[in-house]
């Protein structure tokens, strides 16, 4: 058997059989084969400089773009409104889910991607298929499946290089692109089945492969040079494993199953770069490169343990919790954070929406969680409990994350569409709205707020609208109607459960507000680091090849181990990563040490009743600074609301509509903005059912 090399030839790479493993040739031939096929590369300098510089280089121009854009934002630009019709949905019902006209255009583009490439690999691998067979003594047809199982591994490394931009959650390339981290997740899911298709594909026809041709000993070797196949297969059952636990069946049900064996993707990378060597990896290097820093910079925050300043408990098992931050902290309505309690689990992090508004809320920031999993049920029983201590719990945080700006303030009218829990992000879109209101310089849309509830008892999820401490400002000021259906009741239920209780905490000395990982300045010390230690990852690797590797293997590539070479090349990426995201990490930590001990010497600054402030003093729904909101309030009961009747009422040349809810509720929205008469209709959406 020989083993295939391949070489860089201008634009085309160039397969020369010179040892063991995938293309075998006959041992009595002295053929000798050369398959010409597009695109890829070997060496890693090459690969480096084709395929890792020039995102990496992006990433930290986007960096710098969105800081200069954060220093000169213009809530006042609509060029945001008219980029919005490109979002509009176009499929409503599919296996993808809802899909927009800029969604199909970029997966019509991705397909024909990869229809050109297989068409290339097959054009060049087949050309001299009938060579290769008659050289090795085999059947065309073994030919031609071996040739197909390689055409797969390598269409399938293309999709897996753009597996991990979505998941990079505070990447600048999402941002860039109009993207967030909760957005982003279902391309993620549809190129994770995408890869694992392909290279599942890829193995059993190798397999076939080797089983006809009485070499199935291949799948036991671990070559010095070359591909590595137990690696391979190695890697194949990791990433078997995260797709077998990721169907929606499955992830939903026993969601821990599914986020403990998704660790396992740490087993595939490595195990991958071993099968096809570090510099075949670099293809899919990018991606994966700002992953690891978003990974690192996200642990680094996790370890501080965040100030829990109060928290709200709702009689609908709902609870708002209330943290301290640094003014300077500023996020977009809609923006998520991560949460971990160790008290219920030290390893479970789960994603809320944060309610508050960095403008009406300079000093804290709060997030809601209802009680609708174990964990979330378990924490409510907490709060709720009285036997239990509310001196201090122990909470860390990753976030927050949000989209760069938001449209959704630039419409005329803004129509907010929600089911159950899917108020909780339109809640940081009002508090926004109410901030704005009051200043005369900015105009404000009217607000029609649709909410839909399955008890009258969940209408208390209202009186989350205005924060635990109340506000000074004009609640009139703010044209807002909200109208709420209760769907399983036919009239007004008198509930015997406690009020509104508010829980006031007394916060540990060390705890931190919450603060952006990176400071203020968060996109400009991002640059830095992926270009630092982009940099440096270089200067040692060359450092590397040239005083340790090129002694022993003279440029041959035969001598010195491939799998060595790979983990060397790992290692020292890992490294210069660590070290750079770390220093500016301790860096920031430090420049903000004098701005944290500032904010931990204020005490909560509290306009509700006096009573508020000792612990488990209750709070009644109907509270002076909510009566404007509940006059402004008309419930139906027994029915669902008429959505195309209400959007078709809506008036005005730009109406933004924002639904969070269930799938039915997203789907029905869309249809109903997706047809010709509503041109006025700008549709939005959020969704945490991955």
């Amino acid at each position: 058997m020989q083993k295939q090399i391949p070489h860089i030839l201008g634009n085309k790479v160039t397969f020369q059989y010179e040892r063991p493993s995938l293309l075998p040739i006959h041992p009595k031939s002295d053929l000798k084969v050369v398959v010409l096929i597009p695109s890829v590369y070997v060496y890693a300098g090459a690969g480096i400089l084709i395929y890792t510089f020039p995102i990496l280089f992006t990433a930290t121009l986007g960096c710098l773009l969105l800081h200069i854009r954060n220093r000169t934002a213009d809530n006042n630009n609509q060029s945001g409104v008219k980029k919005s019709s490109w979002k509009r949905p176009l499929l409503v019902k599919g296996p993808l889910g809802i899909v927009s006209w800029i969604e199909l255009s970029f997966l019509a583009m991705f397909i024909a991607l990869l229809v050109w490439s297989i068409s290339s690999y097959l054009h060049g691998m087949f050309a001299t298929i009938t060579l290769q067979a008659a050289a090795k003594r085999e059947h065309v047809w073994e030919a031609k499946l071996e040739s197909t199982a390689l055409m797969l591994g390598l269409v399938g490394n293309i999709c897996l290089s753009f597996l991990f931009f979505p998941v990079a959650r505070g990447s600048s390339i999402l941002q860039l692109v109009g993207l967030t981290s909760e957005a982003s997740i279902k391309y993620h899911i549809w190129l994770g089945h995408l890869v694992m298709t392909i290279f599942t594909a890829h193995g059993l026809c190798y397999i076939i492969f080797w089983a006809s041709t009485s070499q199935i000993s291949q799948m036991l070797k671990w070559e010095k040079i070359g591909i590595a196949n137990v690696a391979g297969e190695v890697a194949w059952l990791a990433g078997l494993t995260m797709w077998a636990t990721s169907f929606p069946r499955i992830r939903r049900k026993i969601f821990e199953l599914f986020f403990y064996t998704h660790h396992l993707y740490i087993v595939f990378i490595v195990f991958f770069v071993f099968h096809v060597g570090f510099s075949y990896a670099c293809i899919m290097l990018p991606g994966f490169y700002l992953f690891m820093i978003d990974r690192l910079l996200r642990f680094l925050q996790s370890q501080q343990k965040i100030r829990l300043v109060s928290a709200r408990v709702l009689p609908c098992e709902a609870v708002e919790l209330s943290f301290s931050k640094i003014p300077g902290l500023s996020y977009s309505p809609t923006s998520m954070m991560f949460l971990n309690v160790p008290g219920i689990s030290k390893l479970q992090w789960h994603p809320f929406t944060i309610t508050s508004s960095s403008t009406m809320d300079p000093d804290n920031l709060s997030v809601v969680i209802k009680s609708e999993g174990s964990w979330s049920h378990n924490l409510y029983e907490k709060f709720s409990s009285s036997t239990w201590p509310m001196d201090r719990l122990e909470v860390s945080v990753e976030g927050p994350y949000g989209p760069a700006s938001n449209n959704l303030l630039r419409h005329d009218t803004l129509v907010m569409v929600s089911g159950g829990s899917g108020i909780t992000p339109l809640i940081s879109i009002i508090r926004e709205l109410l901030s704005q209101a009051n200043d005369s310089e900015k105009k404000t849309p009217a607000v029609l707020l649709v909410t839909a509830f399955k008890k009258s008892l969940d209408l208390t999820m209202l009186d989350l609208i205005l924060p635990a401490w109340g506000t000074n400002l004009d609640i009139s000021c703010l044209q807002l109607q909200i109208e709420a259906y209760v769907t399983r009741e036919n009239q007004p239920v008198t509930h015997n459960h406690k009020p509104l209780q508010t829980i006031w905490f007394n916060p540990d000395p060390l705890d931190s507000p919450v603060s952006a990982v990176l400071g203020q300045n968060s996109w400009l010390w991002l640059g830095v680091i992926i270009a630092t230690s982009f940099v440096i990852f270089l200067v040692l690797m060359g450092i590397l090849t040239r005083y340790y590797i090129y002694p022993i293997d003279h440029n041959s590539n035969m001598i010195y181990s491939a799998s060595y070479r790979s983990a060397l090349n790992m290692l020292l990426l890992c490294v210069s990563i660590a070290t750079t995201a770390t220093a500016v990490f301790l860096w920031n930590k430090k420049q903000n040490s004098k701005e944290m001990g500032q904010i931990q010497d204020t005490p909560p600054q509290i306009t509700t009743s006096p009573s508020a402030r000792f612990y488990n003093a209750d709070q009644e729904l109907e509270s002076l600074p909510h009566q404007s909101f509940v006059q402004s309030t008309k419930v139906h009961y027994g029915t669902r609301p008429d959505l195309q009747r209400i959007l078709s009422d809506c008036e005005g040349s730009s109406v933004g509509v924002l639904v969070s809810g269930p799938s039915k509720m997203r789907q029905e929205v869309a249809a109903i903005c997706s047809l010709p008469s509503a041109h006025n209709l700008h549709y939005h959406s959020m969704s945490f059912s991955w």
